[in-house]
Formats: C-alpha cells, sequence, structure tokens
C-alpha cells in the first residue's frame, strides 16, 4: 500500500499533494529549449466553469467543474460534474452524473490510493470510480461550502467549512463508507484557506492565526497547543491563504480579502501592503513577516511556492500585478531577491519541474486575457508564452500533462500547451 493517501500519479489531488508543493511526483520537466515548437489546444468553458485538473493512472486526465453562476446569480443550489477527457483533444470521454452541491464555493476533486475519485463541492462529498461513475455520496454537517479537501497518509479524507465570521469545522471521512470518523472538530477560529496536511497533521489557516491538529496512533485528532502563530499584527490586514509545507517551513501570503469578479488587478481591500510568512515547523516562535511588493491595496488567492531543492519562494502581489523570487537562507533566515517582475499578473497556482528549473505560471493583462507562462525558477528568464484571450483571470488549478505538455486551467477556459 502507498505511504500517500493519493493515488500514485504525478498529479493525483490540487497542488500535486496535500502539503501544496505544486510539484509533479516523478515527472521530468518540459525541458524547453530555443528550436522547440508550442502547440496550443483550447476548449472554452461556460455554463460549468473550470476548478482544477488531476491525473489518475497512465493517460488518464480529469477535469472538475461546477456551475457557480447557478448559485451566485440565481440563488438556486449549484452542482459540479466529473469529466474523464482525452489527454490531447480535450474532448469529453466520460463524464459523471450531476453532483450535488448547493451553496457555492470552488471545491476540490482528488484520486485517492484506492483508485477511487474524491469530490468536495458545497457541502457534499461524492465518490466516483475511474470511469467517473457515481459509487456513493455523503451529505456534510453544515450549510456552508466546504472548500475542497486533503487526504492523509492513513487515507481518510479531511475537509472544512468556508467560514468568515463563525469558527470553521474539521470534517473527516472514512473513505470507503463516507461516514465520518469521529464528530466535527470546532477549530480555534474561522478560516477561509484550504486545507493542507504533512502526514497525518492537518494545518489551517485561519483568519488570524495559522494552527494545527495531529492525528494520534489511537486514531485520535488533537490540537497541537504548543504550535500556533497569530501571524495578522495589523487589524487592517486580512487573513491568509493556503499554505505550503517544506520540510522545515510553512509558507503562505495574507490580505486575503478582495473584490475579485473577473481580474485580482485592482481587487485589494486592505489599504495595507500584503505579505509573506514563514512560521518553522517546529518551533511556531520561529517566524518571518515580510511584504511582497511593499505597494497598498495588495491582494492574493492563492499559495506562494517553495522550491525545496533551490530554496527559493516565490511570492507574488496579484492584486498590484508584481512577482518576486527569493533566494531563502535557512541558516541565518534571511532572503536574497533574485529576480522581480512589475506588471505581471500572477495569480494563479503553479507548477514547478525540480530538474529543469521551469515555473508555469500565468500573466494576465486587463482587456486581452492570460498568457501562459513559464520561467527559469532562477533567473526569472522568460522560456515560453502563449497568449489565451480568456476573460476570467486565472485563479484556479493546473496540472502537469503526460508527454512533455501541461493543462494551464482558468474558470472559462481549458489550455493544453505541449512541446515538440
Amino acid at each position: 500500500m502507498s505511504k500517500s493517501g493519493y493515488y500514485n500519479s504525478p498529479w493525483p489531488g490540487e497542488d500535486g499533494s496535500a502539503r501544496r508543493l505544486q510539484v509533479p511526483n516523478g515527472f521530468t520537466g518540459l525541458n524547453i529549449g530555443a528550436d522547440d515548437q508550442a502547440n496550443t489546444t483550447i476548449r472554452r468553458l461556460w455554463w460549468d466553469f473550470g476548478n482544477m485538473v488531476v491525473l489518475g493512472e497512465k493517460g488518464k486526465v480529469y477535469l472538475m467543474r461546477a456551475n457557480y453562476l447557478k448559485n451566485r446569480y440565481l440563488f438556486l443550489p449549484s452542482t459540479s460534474v466529473v469529466e474523464l477527457i482525452h489527454p490531447e483533444t480535450l474532448e469529453v470521454i466520460k463524464k459523471s452524473p450531476r453532483l450535488k452541491g448547493g451553496p457555492m464555493w470552488p471545491g476540490g476533486f482528488a484520486v485517492h490510493r484506492n483508485g477511487n475519485i474524491y469530490v468536495v463541492y458545497g457541502r457534499y462529498c461524492h465518490c466516483l470510480d475511474a470511469d467517473c461513475n457515481l459509487l456513493k455520496s455523503a451529505k456534510l454537517p453544515r450549510n456552508n461550502p466546504y472548500n475542497s479537501f486533503v487526504i492523509l497518509d492513513n487515507g481518510y479524507l479531511v475537509m472544512k467549512n468556508f467560514s468568515q465570521s463563525k469558527k470553521a469545522y474539521l470534517t473527516i471521512l472514512d473513505p470507503d463508507t463516507l461516514a465520518p470518523i469521529c464528530e466535527e472538530i470546532e477549530t480555534v477560529e474561522p478560516s477561509i484557506a484550504r486545507l493542507s496536511a504533512k502526514g497525518n497533521t492537518i494545518y489551517v489557516v485561519g483568519v488570524t492565526t495559522i494552527f494545527r491538529y495531529h492525528f494520534t496512533p489511537e486514531e485520535k485528532v488533537v490540537l497541537d497547543e504548543s504550535w500556533k502563530f497569530t501571524y495578522i499584527k495589523d487589524p487592517k490586514q486580512t487573513y491568509g491563504w493556503d499554505v505550503v509545507l517544506s520540510e522545515k517551513e510553512a509558507w503562505f501570503l495574507d490580505n486575503g480579502k478582495h473584490t475579485y469578479q473577473f481580474q485580482m488587478i485592482g481587487a485589494g481591500v486592505s489599504k495595507n501592503p500584503m505579505n509573506f510568512i514563514r512560521v518553522s515547523l517546529t518551533d511556531a516562535s520561529d517566524t518571518t513577516i515580510q511584504a511582497v511588493s511593499g505597494i497598498p491595496k495588495g491582494t492574493v488567492t492563492n499559495p506562494p511556492l517553495f522550491a525545496e531543492d533551490r530554496q527559493i519562494l516565490i511570492i507574488y502581489d496579484s492584486g498590484n500585478s508584481v512577482i518576486r523570487a527569493l533566494k531563502y537562507k535557512q541558516d541565518n533566515k534571511t532572503f536574497e531577491e533574485l529576480w522581480k517582475k512589475e506588471d505581471f499578473g500572477c495569480s494563479s497556482h503553479m507548477i514547478y519541474y525540480p530538474n529543469t528549473g521551469e515555473l508555469c505560471t500565468n500573466d494576465y493583462k486587463t482587456f486581452t486575457g492570460d498568457s501562459s507562462v513559464v520561467l527559469d525558477i532562477e533567473t526569472g528568464e522568460e522560456k515560453f508564452r502563449t497568449k489565451l484571450r480568456n476573460i476570467f483571470q486565472g485563479v484556479v488549478f493546473p496540472s502537469p500533462g503526460w508527454n512533455r505538455d501541461y493543462y494551464y486551467l482558468t474558470l472559462d477556459s481549458l489550455v493544453r500547451v505541449s512541446l515538440e
């Protein structure tokens, strides 16, 4: 049995794993050269917006979509759908029935080590087989959207309701039955961000504090009272988003409150600049809080990226279109800037290929839409760019492909970029 709760594929869930490292499992990079030709295949997504792409067994590519507009503008319960798509043409091969959701917030899906696909969207968790047939469903306890889930090494599914003002609750389900293994766990405070996990430890970014829960050998879930860090020091600063877990540190970005409708540019709410936050996994008092761009009304809706092999931190301010690469010097906990790009509309989750140092990201411009861009993580050199002419600035989840390609996803477009 796999040590991980995820299926042994290059990208079985959002951000590649519960640690959100955004690194493909066992895959070589694109290795883009001067003579390479790139082809793009674009599929427009309308009524059912795109949410994320994951990979199952060899050659299988899955797309999760949801009809956000039904709930947001018509005030009707929304639903989701999972599609098995052709890895090159992006056409639908098979798809699930409409999956109950209810209140809307972009959820998620993943392939479990047991081979089944699990979807958490709205207030439902669904289990599908590899051909997208619905096997079972469970209604989750709170009438809130649950913003996706993580799979622990023990195989359990852990999810949390989206909560901005009341305390958030963890729900832990058995993957075989979709029954809860314990009562809901009331967390320390409200939480907007998605969960992350390392092994059987669950990390929660609350609206002011980051904290964690451990699974004990007796399968009890306990709050780690010794590991908490209050990262909001100024009441004008707003909550953090998803946390990345490297071997020794947690990394995330604050000022997550914004007014996104179709672009992150100019959507910041706080008048303060936004920060990146570092917290040691062994000592929650060992921390760093530093500005990303230093520009007022900075904001973001996604995690940073930390390249463990190179000790490089990628941070960005989507509200002000700034991206930076910092070299982390672990011995004295300092940072050296490697490169910086302004007027660069980075906002989406990323893909990082360690062996080639390639970073897949996005650059959005008002009126012309996203470009999918591949950068050299060490130098910031642009290795590839293609314009997509989509409407919504990318804020969702890409995936590597199977054959020197990758999938870039926005709410309204799925794009395959392949190299020859």
